[in-house]
């Protein structure tokens, strides 16, 4: 929308009134602050939600594959054909034999659950997800018949263990005996301890090599299961469908959405709801533009009479007005995206700041999964809550604009 010089220069006086409109500018000052704030607040929103869910991704599957092939009594005896067959489905990119089971670890009287997981050492040292992780000691030290494992940092601050020392991994399926089964018990000593970032693999996985862990759980040369990764993550059903029919009678294929089915539609979810609300607050922001606008035309009566006396149109009239609230929501918006961009950058901070303030702990690993308050901006989203809040502020203007430009100017200046 392009404006005159004349139409220029009553926009922008109206855009800043005078001393006797001081309570309009508060008002107009006041939507440009709500806009911000809104803006500001989706930003954030989306971004956290984004963010949760790209780590929770990321790290879950970086652990588990895109699918895992598992027996439907809990071991796989032929797996390596089985692993053959699953690499030369088109549209797979890995496959990787584990061994996952949960079992009991001690270490000076401590006891706690641990997720045991045997890895071939070559993906111990590759796996993306564990790659750079180690805050302590040297993974590459991890291999068969080592007698060494890494551990989580959870689980290391529980037990009161770190590099060198010796826990004790325990198999309750141990070797029976004439007075009953004996569990198997095992000492490891810690060569590495890792920081993944999310709480509950950081508190118990315990990792070694497959050939140990096959001598632990007394399997020979039978494993777990079969992590699979694929060129696309959201279509896996349709990439592994062949091999879920082949496999039909000796496992079953299971992609990453049922695994992680209930965590990822409660993100889902909680997404679309928190949006919903948020937007709240811009609606309210357009309000504001609307009362302000109102509150405009109302003052400035006689002024808009004498402009169409003048010669002004009513096209000029509509383009004042629109253009004022139009202005005061994109400054608002402009704003909230810095805002949010801000408080995206600082977020971890400002969490900290709020804890030290009120003494409560407001990010709780234990309950929140991950370490730390994750972030992903995605730019299509940004400029989409940007458009929809111009989009707003554009329709608030419609009805005080409509009601300046049919300004009767006979009926205002009549009594003057």
């Amino acid at each position: 929308m392009f404006l005159s010089p004349l139409e220029y220069m009553v926009a922008r006086r109206y855009l800043l009134p005078g001393k006797g409109d001081r309570f309009i500018t508060l008002v107009g000052a006041i939507s440009l602050i709500a806009v911000m704030l809104g803006v500001g607040a989706l930003i954030v929103v989306m971004s956290v939600m984004n963010g949760f869910r790209a780590e929770l991704f990321d790290k879950s599957v970086g652990l588990n594959g895109h699918a895992i092939i598992q027996s439907y009594n809990g071991r796989i005896s032929n797996w390596q054909e089985i692993l053959e067959q699953t690499r030369s489905v088109e549209g797979v990119t890995e496959a990787t034999p584990l061994i996952d089971q949960p079992l009991l670890t001690t270490f000076n009287g401590r006891v706690e659950a641990v997720l045991l997981r045997g890895m071939q050492v070559e993906n111990i040292r590759t796996n993306p997800t564990l790659k750079g992780k180690t805050i302590v000691g040297d993974i590459s030290t991890i291999t068969a018949g080592s007698e060494r494992v890494a551990i989580g940092s959870g689980l290391a601050r529980n037990i009161g263990a770190t590099i060198g020392h010796k826990i004790t991994i325990i198999n309750p399926e141990g070797r029976p005996t004439p007075f009953g089964t004996v569990p198997r018990e095992i000492s490891y000593e810690i060569g590495a301890i890792f920081e993944i970032g999310l709480y509950d693999y950081d508190k118990a996985l315990v990792i070694l090599p497959m050939e140990d862990a096959q001598t632990l759980m007394l399997m020979g040369d039978e494993i777990g299961l079969i992590e699979v990764k694929t060129i696309d993550a959201d279509n896996v059903e349709n990439i592994l469908k062949p091999l879920s029919i082949e496999l039909e009678s000796l496992a079953r294929v299971i992609p990453w959405k049922v695994l992680n089915a209930s965590l990822f539609e409660a993100l889902a979810v909680e997404r679309v709801v928190m949006f919903v609300i948020i937007s709240i607050i811009v609606l309210v922001a357009v309000f504001n533009i609307l009362s302000s606008l109102i509150m405009l035309v109302r003052s400035k009566t006689r002024d808009i009479a004498i402009l169409r006396t003048m010669g002004a149109s009513r096209r000029s009239m509509l383009k004042i007005f629109i253009s004022v609230g139009t202005l005061i929501g994109t400054l608002g918006v402009a704003a909230g995206t810095i805002l949010g961009f801000i408080f995206l950058y600082f977020r971890q901070n400002v969490v900290n700041f709020i804890e030290f303030l009120t003494g409560q702990v407001l990010w709780n690993p234990e309950i929140r999964v991950l370490v730390e308050l994750p972030s992903k901006t995605e730019p299509i989203e940004v400029i989409g809550i940007c458009v929809m809040a111009i989009f707003f502020s554009f329709l608030a203007t419609l009805y005080p604009a409509y009601k300046a430009a049919n300004t009767d100017p006979v009926q205002v200046l009549r009594y003057e």
